[in-house]
C-alpha cells in the first residue's frame, strides 16, 4: 500500500515536501517513482528512486524536484521548490520490484499506486 501526503495550496515560488508512506512490502527492494497529472493532461513522470539508490529525474524537472527515500521508515519523499502554477496537479507515488532503468518514466512499469495528493499553486 502507498499513501501520499503533504499536498496543499501553495503560493508561486514556495516549496513543498510530499511524502509516500509504504507498507506491505520491503521498500529497500523496490523502486518508487513520483508521477503527476494535471487536469486535462496525461500522467507524467517526475522522478524515481531505485532500490540501488539511483535517482532518475525528468529533464524538465531537474533542479526543482528532489526525490529521496528512508528505507528504515518505509518512506519516500519528493521535495519541490520554486513552485509554479503549472506544477498544479495530483501527485502520485508508484512502486515496482522490477525496474528497467530506461523505462523508469513509464507508468505501465509500476504495479502499486497511491491515491494521490493534490498540489495547487496559486496566489
Amino acid at each position: 500500500q502507498l499513501v501520499e501526503s503533504g499536498g496543499g495550496l501553495v503560493q508561486p515560488g514556495g516549496s513543498l515536501r510530499l511524502s509516500c508512506a509504504t507498507s506491505g512490502f520491503t521498500l529497500a527492494h523496490y523502486a518508487v517513482a513520483w508521477f503527476r497529472q494535471a487536469p486535462g493532461k496525461e500522467r507524467e513522470a517526475v522522478s524515481c528512486t531505485s532500490s540501488d539508490g539511483s535517482v532518475y529525474t525528468a529533464v524538465s524537472q531537474k533542479g526543482r524536484f528532489t526525490t529521496s527515500r528512508d528505507n528504515a521508515n518505509n518512506m519516500v519523499f519528493l521535495q519541490i521548490s520554486s513552485l509554479r502554477p503549472d506544477d498544479t496537479a495530483v501527485y502520485y507515488c508508484a512502486a515496482t520490484a522490477y525496474l528497467w532503468r530506461d523505462k523508469w518514466n513509464l507508468a505501465s512499469e509500476y504495479n502499486y499506486w497511491g491515491q494521490g495528493t493534490q498540489v495547487t499553486v496559486s496566489s
